[in-house]
């Protein structure tokens, strides 16, 4: 959008007592925002360019450098706010759709925030982590309603094939295309180290990451994107992308600006081509077509690995997921309104969808009213904050949780929500080699170990305060949560009680 139209939203104030010209901004800037004038021996920008990624800010070594949003707005006004008159001017110069990533911004209810965790005093003495075992170790596939025995007697101990976690966190899906070679590297790594899993994402699997199989899961789009006999064999598990939180109802879409040699090999398209994925898988219209793919991926796996169908949390969600459980799927992926994304309708990001937290509840009592919560794991996602945030899941119903955005936080992501641009400044969500190269995958490998530890430790010591050993135990048990400053529908849907009661 020209300038013409709107002063830019945020101001580069440069001091110049401390600015040594180093030039420091100009490289690492891919937005071109700053720029040096040898003839007056100043430096310039163009603030209009400017995404508010904090990188310049970050690595000026004289700290002469600060963003800050402008405060030259056009006349107040409740109804148009400025962002909504900024979006209809661009879209009256394009004419095109708007187009966002992240997550959704708006300032609708965290239900996470309105959650309190129950703890444990005296008649129910609380438990010491450091000195007592706690049990943070998930198995995420079918589990047996009952013992069974052969006819000798003997139990039966064959069991449905699983995953296997050392906590209840995995990452999310984010596809090679989207992210960059170091980002999948640094998540491959981190997942390895700490036993847990990644997500391809739909982009297939780059054949270096092969050797991190055991802890990925490959995803199946409705692109198909790099699926073939040896990606799905490769997978700890195979998940069916029937939805995002971010964008329900809607396909993806890689720029072909992004489809470089690696990503074309990787994906199985043309170099240069965008990739879109259709909204729906073509093949696909019930549950009973459903079934047919799940059954065909393993199938083709030797019923050796778990099936995941993955769906946003929409308004019918509860009957969704009671089909999708009788579908024959051992998982299903839920992914809250609120969950991010490389790239998506700006409408539809910050429109359409339902809270992962009342999505997760209504699903939970559901199977369980049907007799068939055993039948299926239930993952949750879209918007896990922190380990209080895992917590709170599981006590709704969550076997365990992704995370997205915040492992791009820990490899250094500063949320300046243009990841579609393909300029992340950071290295993670862009495919210009200059740009990849600053995300040192060893360090964001370490990064994303220290975080899951330190939330790993939180986790426990939640459940200690709560009297609770067992990730298990804790699975559903909403007697540990109170809600505050919800209303009675709210506290109903949660299925929870109000705080005092």
């Amino acid at each position: 959008m020209g300038v013409q139209w709107v002063y830019p939203e945020f101001e580069v104030i440069r001091n110049d007592t401390r600015c040594t010209r180093c030039q420091v901004c100009v490289r690492q800037c891919a937005n071109e925002v700053h720029r040096y004038e040898k003839e007056f021996n100043i430096m310039l920008s163009d603030e209009s360019r400017c995404v508010n990624c904090q990188r310049c800010v970050s690595l000026c070594p004289t700290r002469a450098l600060k963003i800050v949003k402008s405060n030259c707005e056009l006349r107040e006004n409740a109804n148009w706010n400025q962002d909504t008159v900024r979006e209809i001017y661009r879209q009256a110069e394009s004419g095109g759709v708007l187009l966002s990533s992240m997550g959704n911004p708006k300032p609708y209810p965290v239900y996470w925030d309105k959650i309190l965790i129950n703890a444990s005093q005296v008649t129910n003495p609380s438990i010491d982590p450091l000195r007592e075992p706690m049990e943070t170790k998930v198995f995420l596939g079918k589990k047996p309603s009952r013992l069974e025995r052969d006819e000798n007697g003997r139990l039966k101990c064959e069991l449905a094939p699983r995953i296997e976690l050392s906590m209840p966190v995995m990452f999310s899906a984010m596809s090679y295309g989207s992210i960059s070679y170091n980002a999948h590297l640094s998540l491959a790594r981190a997942a390895s180290e700490l036993g847990i899993c990644y997500n391809t994402g739909e982009g297939g699997l780059h054949q270096d990451f092969y050797p991190y199989g055991a802890n990925t899961i490959v995803q199946v789009a409705s692109g198909r994107f790099g699926v073939h006999k040896n990606y799905l064999e490769a997978g700890a598990a195979i998940e069916i992308k029937m939805g995002q939180g971010a964008k329900p109802g809607i396909g993806g879409h890689l720029p072909g600006t992004k489809v470089g040699p690696d990503v074309s090999r990787t994906r199985m398209i043309p170099e240069g081509s965008d990739a879109i994925s259709p909204a729906p898988h073509h093949d696909i219209y019930s549950i009973e077509d459903l079934r047919q793919l799940v059954y065909s991926l393993k199938e083709a796996t030797e019923y050796r690995k778990p099936v995941i169908v993955k769906v946003a949390a929409v308004h019918n969600i509860a009957a969704i997921a009671s089909g999708i459980a009788r579908s024959g799927a051992d998982i299903i992926a839920i992914d809250g309104f609120r969950g991010g994304t490389g790239a998506a309708p700006t409408r539809i990001r910050d429109s359409v969808g339902i809270p992962i937290e009342l999505a997760l509840a209504a699903v939970d009592q559901r199977l369980r009213d049907e007799g068939i919560r055993n039948h299926v794991s239930l993952i949750a996602g879209g918007s896990i904050r922190s380990s209080s945030d895992i917590v709170k899941a599981i006590a709704l119903g969550a076997d365990a949780c992704y995370i997205a955005t915040a492992a791009v936080l820990a490899l250094g992501c500063h949320l300046c929500r243009t990841c579609q641009s393909g300029k992340c400044n950071w290295g993670i969500a862009t495919q210009r080699s200059d740009l990849v190269k600053r995300l040192n995958p060893d360090t964001g490998a370490r990064r994303l170990v220290n975080l899951i530890t330190a939330w790993n430790r939180e986790i426990k010591e939640l459940m200690g305060g709560m009297g609770i050993h067992s990730i298990e135990a804790l699975r559903g048990n909403r007697l540990m949560l109170r809600g505050i400053g919800l209303n009675s529908r709210e506290l109903s849907v949660l299925g929870i009680a109000h705080a005092g009661e």
